[in-house]
């Protein structure tokens, strides 16, 4: 028997394949015993893992949609198929502690442990995540108001991406979230390359339609400077993936469309690079407080980059000198920025990415955790 408290760390996603929850379990083993629960596969072998279907039946899909759409708030809550599963695949153990990973698994936490042990990481800011959609704003983000006001709030402790989606939890919920975010592990094998000729500009994202990434790809085909930008997107077999790639082709060489690669092999193929590239139009209020992981990814890459006015991202790059962030996010602004761009600007930015990478690292940030769970512990 282990002298170790035992975490469960809860997500409904594939631990390997999430970079967030991913960390937690790595890191938190060090310190406790962990059982990871969720879809896929064990993130290490000496980490126990409980491996969940994803698979939902059509009908609980829609049973759940009715009792959203009737305000049967808790009775949509209670009635996760998903949380059943795991409640299931769980029912005998005893764990001291719970990290519930976003608000989906809270019904599985607090059965487990009860709120007084609950960590909640919020990932996203909930009310704001496709508040562009009418028929979205209209049914389900009173839900996820309700979810926050009525469950969230018992939780014992919270955590969240940035300090700007922390304040919107505070203020209209009253939550009070530590801030742990999305950072990279620390590259100390890396250091700044040569800023190539032309300029080599990378993005690494979904291929998503409200993210725009065609806004980057006609800046950089319109740009007078001598860039170049290429792009590892996931989720591109769709029609506007397709889209997507005709696009590419039609711009020319300067812009490549590349397919996603694993994210334990990013950092690497992003260090090939001189910038990153970060242009999140704020098409829903969720992007428009992002934080993302391709920000902290750049700087372990030991990138510069050129992003858009996105508050949190802002703050960061000027406070390190990481880079420039455009006026805007349309083709325009972006144009206007690497119009300006030069090789030894690159190369300082690059060179502060370098001095700053210890600070911006993930093990900088794994306190906000350590220090939540040790207060659920005593």
């Amino acid at each position: 028997m282990s002298a170790r408290p035992t975490l469960l760390i809860l997500s409904f996603t594939e631990f390997v394949n999430d970079a967030r929850v991913k960390k937690q379990a790595l890191m938190f083993a060090e310190h406790y015993d962990v059982v990871t629960c969720g879809y896929g596969k064990a993130v290490r072998e000496d980490i126990e893992h409980i491996r969940l279907d994803p698979a939902v039946s059509t009908f609980s899909k829609y049973r759940e949609a009715v009792f959203v759409r009737l305000r049967m708030y808790a009775a949509a809550f209670a009635g996760d198929e998903r949380c059943k599963n795991a409640i299931a695949k769980l029912r005998g153990r005893r764990f001291d502690a719970v990290l519930a990973n976003e608000l989906e698994t809270l019904p599985v936490a607090y059965s487990m442990v009860g709120p007084s042990k609950v960590l909640l990481d919020l990932h996203e800011y909930y009310p704001g995540l496709h508040d562009d959609i009418p028929v979205w704003v209209k049914v389900r983000q009173p839900y996820q108001e309700w979810v926050l006001s009525n469950q969230a709030t018992r939780a014992a402790a919270a955590t969240t991406v940035s300090g700007t989606i922390a304040k919107c939890y505070r203020e209209r919920f009253g939550i009070d979230c530590g801030v742990v975010h999305n950072a990279a592990p620390y590259r100390a094998d890396l250091a700044p390359a040569p800023v190539g000729d032309p300029i080599r500009l990378v993005h690494a994202g979904v291929t998503a339609r409200n993210r725009r990434p065609e806004v980057m790809m006609d800046a950089v085909a319109q740009s007078s400077t001598n860039v170049t930008l290429d792009l590892y997107l996931t989720q591109q077999e769709t029609p506007f993936g397709r889209e997507l790639q005709a696009r590419a082709a039609q711009l020319g060489e300067r812009v490549t469309l590349h397919p996603p690669v694993p994210h334990d092999e990013l950092i690497d193929i992003l260090h090939r690079y001189d910038a990153g590239l970060h242009i999140l139009p704020p098409t829903n209020t969720n992007i428009r407080l992002a934080l993302p992981n391709k920000f902290f990814d750049s700087v372990q890459a030991r990138l510069g980059m050129v992003i858009g006015p996105t508050v949190d991202m802002e703050r960061l790059l000027q406070e390190y000198d990481l880079g420039v962030a455009a006026a805007g996010f349309d083709v325009a602004d972006i144009v206007a920025v690497l119009d300006k761009l030069e090789r030894g600007e690159v190369a300082r930015w690059k060179s502060n990415a370098h001095a700053g990478a210890k600070e911006l690292s993930s093990e900088a940030q794994q306190a906000g955790w350590l220090d939540a769970v040790r207060g659920l512990l005593g």
